[in-house]
């Protein structure tokens, strides 16, 4: 794996969840505008924001291990986010 593979990942990645929540609210227009999915998306652009920051940092020591941790950091964030859009969606 490569630093540019990473770089794609983090923004497909979030850039489809952010769509998907998107969706919901073009769909549902009348629970749009409630707070809980702003947040969501809100913590969606924070974890891109914090994942691009640390795939361009300067990395000193292993680099694989280093880029794994982004990887792993990638997917538990995604996955907590779309439980809290799960339960969102639900209400």
């Amino acid at each position: 794996m490569n630093l540019r593979d990473i770089k794609k990942d983090i923004e497909y990645l979030v850039g489809e969840f952010i769509d998907d929540c998107s969706l919901f609210i073009a769909f549902n227009p009348e629970r749009g505008t409630e707070d809980g999915l702003a947040k969501i998306i809100d913590e969606a652009v924070d974890l891109y924001n914090d994942l691009k920051d640390k795939a361009n940092a300067k990395v000193e020591g292993n680099r694989k291990a280093y880029f794994n941790g982004i990887r792993k950091e990638l997917v538990d964030g995604l996955d907590k986010l779309c439980e809290k859009l799960s339960k969102e969606v639900s209400k």
